[in-house]
């Protein structure tokens, strides 16, 4: 993994004495660019982005020697032999005109050539910055939009033309110093921000920080970040206020890492760019952590911890999972090794197909692995699975046309076809189900055979065709009981229900009253409706016109939270449930009732085996449903009401933990990024005498569906031989 800058090469960057003073490209053996520059193994300097400069005599000299801490750092360098950096101001935006002048800058775009190089390009940049504009800085793994996070009016600007409405901005402070200005910290929140993975961490935010409220909307926490590269540390070091660096793309594309499809895609956004030549091989995100019941836990896992492999308690088949459709990763296992990609994220556009398509490859040609099987998500209209078949139809073509000669990597919908370096002998599919995936991720982690597995997120495909999503599964790495779910209700628009929360508000009032609710114009999400629209919206319930059945906890979440009047439409994935979280009384105890129902249903229930599993007991929201309704006409508080409801799902995981008796309880999915649900459901738990699994290595969200997959297919490779 690439490893934040240490604290030797930072003494030298900032010591006027040094050869590599203010060189922003200074590392050693101990720090810098590793998973980001390495285009094949072994990891030697040709086989990196390092390649294209040659290391002058100095560098030799300490590259060549044994004492010497930079004793075969591939990508050694200093301001005579290495990168450098230069600014670019974009042609979209008239700043040459602006108030912002810059002496002796002029745009350009398509002559991308690095000037003579010193500090005066940082210099540059921190003075941009400094008054009010947004700069794309090219770093470790791919560009980062910066701006001051003081500047309201600045990320206003940021926000409409990434676009990103409401969801929260990264920020990167100079230091520690600087960072407790910002957040609440305490030791274990400080190691953890001065590790060598220097991720980002998500800290509780003080009244007073000193920056813009539209940094993170609504938001009690900060996602804050200390420099990770001497060039980093230079800048923060020259503006001395803490920026916003968030992903240098737009939404839901992949980062930039080539300074000329930066300028490019991100013109319309960035008015300067600072840029190097460095080439990087490969984009990594910045990785996300928080701290949840004492301990580090990931909500993205890249810069820092990708590739590192995930150990296993035994050796399995080589296995390529390629995950899900949201927050995707893939995953490739040698011998007991699951080797996990940096985040690739949702793939929703070309441009992350494309780099779901170029980590595969990259996979396969860094560890020369020849897959027996690729894994993929049951559902079959993922771009991920259609990808899998794709390429296993060639690789099957390829076997019955006796070639001998690498397979193929296709891209679904698309002519290319791209070398692979394996044929797969015999060619295999293994569709594993989207919650199950969840439940083998967790008990992989932590060494478990078996567990009940509390997989709750917003979607998730059913083996019976529904969208799954609060399910308690019982089982281990081959196969699982679907034993307990929440009641299914419909979702009115289906994709659009995910992005209006007052529709699945709707839609639980409707299964109950019918078209009563219709005339519920004390409730903020029927009010939120026009006439018309109520109409459309419970003729499609009645009829089952794009109204599918889903089990999902995410929008059980999602509706509760615009009935209290949090948010009807959102803009980010989660929204309305952190909203919801966030509003809680922690200090509260009480409960709604969530009952267990036993009751004949109409799902078969099967394992994604195909094996017959049946559940007669549903975990009815009804009675909570109707608690919520009755504090709200009584006029309880929003804080009272989110607390109630977040205690009445952590009691129905003890009751529903109780009555199936199985020892370990694995808690997966995005619902348990939540702090509150996942930390008391876990207090509660051990209190009753369970052992709880929770993720370590791998996030609770889709993250890790990638990890669960390849456990899956191995466990039915594995007993089917």
């Amino acid at each position: 993994p690439d490893i934040a800058t240490c604290a030797d090469c930072l003494r030298e960057v900032f010591d006027a004495r040094n050869r590599r003073a203010g060189y922003p490209f200074t590392n050693c053996t101990n720090c810098g660019p590793r998973f980001s520059i390495i285009e094949a193994l072994p990891y030697d300097r040709p086989n990196t982005t390092m390649r294209h400069f040659a290391m002058c005599p100095d560098c030799q000299r300490e590259y060549e020697n044994p004492l010497d801490r930079r004793f075969h750092a591939q990508p050694n360098a200093c301001p005579v032999c290495g990168p450098r950096v230069w600014l670019v101001a974009s042609s979209k935006f008239d700043v040459q005109g602006s108030k912002f002048k810059v002496d002796n800058l002029e745009p350009r775009t398509s002559n991308l050539e690095p000037q003579t190089l010193n500090l005066e390009p940082i210099t540059h940049a921190a003075r941009l910055l400094a008054q009010g504009y947004i700069v794309a800085v090219k770093g470790l793994g791919g560009f980062l939009l910066m701006a001051d996070a003081r500047n309201a009016e600045t990320l206003a600007r940021l926000r409409e033309r990434k676009p990103r409405r409401d969801k929260p901005f990264a920020l990167m402070a100079r230091d520690l110093t600087q960072a407790r200005t910002l957040v609440e910290m305490d030791a274990q929140a400080e190691e953890l921000l001065t590790s060598p993975e220097a991720p980002i961490v998500l800290l509780r935010r003080k009244p007073d920080a000193p920056v813009a409220e539209n940094v993170a909307p609504g938001n009690p926490y900060l996602g804050v970040m200390l420099p990770y590269t001497p060039l980093h540390h230079l800048l923060l070091r020259a503006v001395d206020f803490p920026v916003v660096a968030t992903s240098g793309n737009l939404s839901d594309e992949p980062i930039c890492t080539d300074e000329n499809e930066a300028v490019e895609r991100l013109g319309g956004i960035a008015e300067f760019f600072l840029v190097h030549n460095r080439p990087i091989a490969r984009h990594v995100d910045d990785s996300v952590m928080t701290i949840m019941y004492g301990e580090p836990r990931f909500l993205r896992r890249a810069r820092g911890y990708a590739p590192l492999p995930v150990l296993l308690a035994r050796e399995i088949p080589t296995i390529l999972a390629v995950g899900g459709h949201l927050k995707n990763t893939i995953a490739l296992s040698v011998r007991n090794q699951v080797f996990i990609s940096q985040h690739i994220g949702d793939l929703e556009t070309p441009e992350a197909m494309n780099a779901f398509e170029r980590v595969i490859a990259d996979f396969l040609k860094l560890y020369e692995a020849t897959p027996v099987a690729i894994a993929h998500d049951l559902h079959p209209d993922y771009l991920s699975t259609r990808w899998a078949r794709e390429a296993n139809d060639e690789r099957r073509r390829t076997k019955d046309e006796g070639r001998t000669t690498n397979a193929f990597v296709l891209r679904p919908s698309s002519s290319v076809l791209r070398p692979s370096s394996f044929v797969l002998r015999p060619p295999s599919l293994v569709a594993v189900q989207h919650h199950h995936a969840h439940l083998a991720a967790c008990l992989a982690e932590n060494h478990a055979e078996r567990a009940l597995g509390v997989t709750w997120d917003g979607t998730g495909y059913g083996t019976d065709g529904t969208i799954w999503g609060g399910e308690f599964l019982l089982g281990d790495a081959k196969d699982f009981a679907r034993v307990v779910h929440l009641r299914p209700f419909r979702l009115p628009g289906g994709e659009a229900a995910v992005k209006e929360p007052r529709r699945v508000a709707l839609a639980l009032l409707w299964e109950l009253y019918g078209d009563a609710a219709l005339e519920r114009d004390d409730l903020a999400p029927i009010r939120a409706f026009t006439r018309a629209e109520r109409r459309t919206l419970a003729q499609m319930l009645a009829r089952n016109i794009n109204a599918p059945l889903t089990t999902s906890a995410g929008r059980l979440f999602d509706g509760i939270a615009a009935l209290v009047g949090l948010h009807q439409v959102v803009s980010f994935e989660g929204q309305a449930a952190m909203a919801l979280e966030y509003a809680a009384d922690v200090t509260l105890q009480e409960a709604y009732p969530l009952a267990l129902d036993r009751r004949p249903t109409t799902d078969d229930g099967r394992s994604s085996s195909v094996i017959g599993h049946r559940s007669s007991v549903v975990l009815d929201w009804q009675p909570l449903l109707e608690a919520v309704l009755a504090d709200l006409a009584r006029g309880v508080e929003r804080g009272i009401i989110a607390a109630r409801f977040h205690n009445a799902l952590v009691q129905a995981i003890v009751a529903v933990a109780r009555e199936i008796g199985e020892e370990n309880v694995a808690l997966s999915g995005g619902c348990f990024q939540n702090r509150l649900l996942t930390e008391r459901a876990t207090a509660w738990l051990t209190q009753a005498g369970f052992r709880v699994l929770l993720h370590r290595h791998v996030p609770p969200n889709d993250g890790c569906i990638s990890l669960g997959q390849v456990v899956v297919a191995a466990a039915r490779l594995i007993s089917d031989l």
